[in-house]
């Protein structure tokens, strides 16, 4: 997303100077990172918590790097409990930076609480979806709702998929996450349900589409499984055109869904944790669906296996 920003900003002015923290996509447009986003990346309680004191470190010296640098705009992306500490800090250090953060936390999930944390240090905030509007109004903090970069007119791939595609094979794809963390616990799962589907049927051929990252993970996997049906693609920009040729799609709860549900393509949701974090976690979610879809239309729309739900079977 903070590519995207850029590039429009880019073709738009040569005037601006950048100071970023971000990942490929920003090195893709010729950004240089103070560091590497993955090196903070980490999406359940406990490994947060074992991980407190190299998160802290990064944040102080972010916000160090940013004071130095004195920008007249903190432009801060998702990642709300990364990013925002770091605004908090630079605004109480120079109030005089002003602050913008694109895709607002998830308040109407869990921990509603932070809006009011949020006004006292962040000027503007950009959403993603309409319904936010609501509980950043009440607390009379500046928002505006841009709309969901993923809903953009698809960029057409550019990648050879003739290997990949069979003609008479019904593809499946799979989408386990962009986090290693993810990728780890739920592979195993969807390995099983492979073998499983292979003793069934032997029409189908499942693709996964997986981070730079996670790519060789995903790749060493099915090789120790010898599948000759499963093949990886790693390109964001074979995604539309893997879905366009999917009868189906297995998906790690997140923004994906709103890709496939764009594209029409049935779908399931899948998502498991540890047990230790899903009891800590259940305790501040107020929704009862994980899935954005779900939760936009208060029903299931798409079918969420969750926990003990997300196996094989």
């Amino acid at each position: 997303m903070a590519s995207r920003v850029i590039s429009n900003l880019k073709k738009k002015t040569s005037e601006i100077e950048y100071l970023c923290l971000g990942g490929p996509h920003l090195k893709s447009i010729g950004i240089k990172s103070i560091f590497d986003l993955s090196e903070i990346t980490y999406f359940a309680f406990t490994n947060v918590l074992f991980n407190l004191f190299k998160i802290n470190k990064k944040i102080n010296y972010t916000v160090s790097e940013v004071v130095k640098f004195n920008p007249d705009i903190l432009f801060t992306v998702d990642s709300p409990d990364f990013t925002l500490r770091v605004a908090e800090r630079v605004k109480k250090i120079n109030p005089n930076i002003k602050t913008i953060h694109y895709v607002a936390p998830q308040v109407w999930i869990w921990r509603e609480g932070r809006v009011k944390k949020i006004k006292k240090f962040i000027d503007h905030i950009l959403l993603l979806f309409n319904f936010e509007k609501k509980y950043f109004d009440k607390e009379n903090i500046l928002n505006t709702f841009v709309g969901h970069p993923l809903l953009e007119k698809s960029i057409k791939s550019k990648v050879d998929l003739s290997n990949v595609f069979y003609k008479d094979k019904k593809i499946i794809s799979i989408f386990p996450g962009s986090r290693t963390s993810e990728v780890n616990i739920l592979m195993p799962i969807l390995i099983n349900f492979i073998k499983l589907m292979n003793k069934k049927f032997s029409n189908y051929i499942y693709i996964f589409h997986a981070t730079d990252q996670n790519k060789n993970i995903i790749l060493n996997l099915l090789k120790n499984n010898n599948f000759n049906n499963a093949e990886v693609v790693s390109d964001e920009n074979v995604k539309s055109e893997l879905l366009s040729k999917s009868i189906f799609a297995v998906a790690k709860s997140g923004t994906i869904s709103l890709e496939i549900c764009n594209a029409k393509v049935a779908s399931i949701i899948i998502y498991k944790m540890n047990s230790i974090n899903f009891f800590i976690t259940k305790f501040f979610i107020n929704t009862k669906f994980a899935n954005i879809i779900n939760i936009i239309n208060n029903k299931e729309v798409i079918p969420e296996l969750l926990q003990s739900e997300c196996n094989p079977k």
